[in-house]
């Protein structure tokens, strides 16, 4: 991959629906500030006082990782600077909120995940953390992991590759190792491993398909496949290949409906965020 360059698979939305979503962001930060004075100073000044969204979200981001030897000041220009140079980064973030409104029954509004969901927040720190990476600035993309790992409690190596319209639900505990690459449109729950098996050092960690999901608590291990559509359950422990729009659950998983003949999915689990439709399909599952 050439310096610099940011890894999406598809094309990235429209100028017009960032700028929807932002003029969303304010008329919800408005609202909320009439609604809840004591909030309004907060919502002044990490919203309503910014002229864009890239410098609302640099804001943010800047105050959440900052630290006594990393000042937020500093974190403000190196994200704004980078969200301004790269519509693509600003595009996914514009996706990934728009993934968390739509799939996540408890996001009340696009100003509530820009605020307050850690997975979200952690996702674009972690954009600009894998854009330094390729850009050969190691040490500081390095930093910012620490940094995004002390603050979120989730671990993304800055060379992994995340697609768009991303939903880390929850968060706490993600692992994604450091030649994992994620599609588009996949939801992964809390406590979930994309690690590898041992001590390689080459490419080895997994590589999740689009539109996949990835139940709470699932460890996925080693340069294996998730085919895109595909479901993991919860608590699942996978260790090869998984073929697309098929549900693997157990430990070790297995394919409901048999490795023969899997049982097809015909929604995008990433999107429909179903986590139990294989039940009624999987005739030894017993409380």
């Amino acid at each position: 991959m050439p310096a610099g360059e940011i890894w999406y698979s598809s094309e990235t939305p429209t100028n017009d629906d960032e700028a929807w979503v932002w003029g969303q962001i304010k008329a919800e930060a408005r609202r909320d500030a009439e609604s809840e004075p004591a909030l309004a100073s907060y919502l002044y000044s990490t919203i309503l006082s910014h002229s864009s969204f890239e410098r609302s979200l640099s804001f943010h981001l800047g105050n959440k990782l900052s630290s006594p030897t990393l000042l937020s000041t500093l974190l403000y220009d190196l994200f704004l600077n980078t969200f301004s140079s790269d519509p693509a980064l600003r595009a996914a973030a514009v996706a990934d909120l728009r993934a968390a409104r739509v799939r996540d029954p408890a996001c009340v509004s696009f100003s509530h995940c820009l605020l307050n969901y850690k997975g979200f927040l952690a996702c674009q720190a972690h954009r600009i953390a894998h854009k330094l990476w390729t850009e050969s600035r190691r040490p500081l993309a390095l930093a910012l992991h620490s940094r995004i790992s002390d603050v979120f409690a989730v671990d993304i190596h800055p060379a992994a590759r995340i697609g768009k319209g991303i939903l880390l639900d929850h968060a706490t505990g993600v692992v994604i190792g450091e030649t994992a690459v994620i599609g588009n449109n996949v939801s992964i729950l809390h406590h979930v491993t994309l690690g590898g098996t041992g001590k390689a050092s080459e490419d080895r960690h997994p590589k999740i398909g689009d539109g996949v999901l990835i139940g709470a608590g699932a460890t996925i291990l080693g340069n294996i496949k998730i085919g895109d559509g595909a479901k993991i359950g919860a608590g699942s422990v996978v260790l090869i290949d998984v073929p697309p729009r098929t549900t693997a659950v157990g430990n070790p998983a297995r394919l409901v409906g048999g490795k023969e003949k899997p049982s097809r999915l015909e929604e995008i689990p990433g999107e429909s965020m179903d986590h139990t439709s294989f039940i009624s399909e999987w005739s030894d599952y017993i409380i």
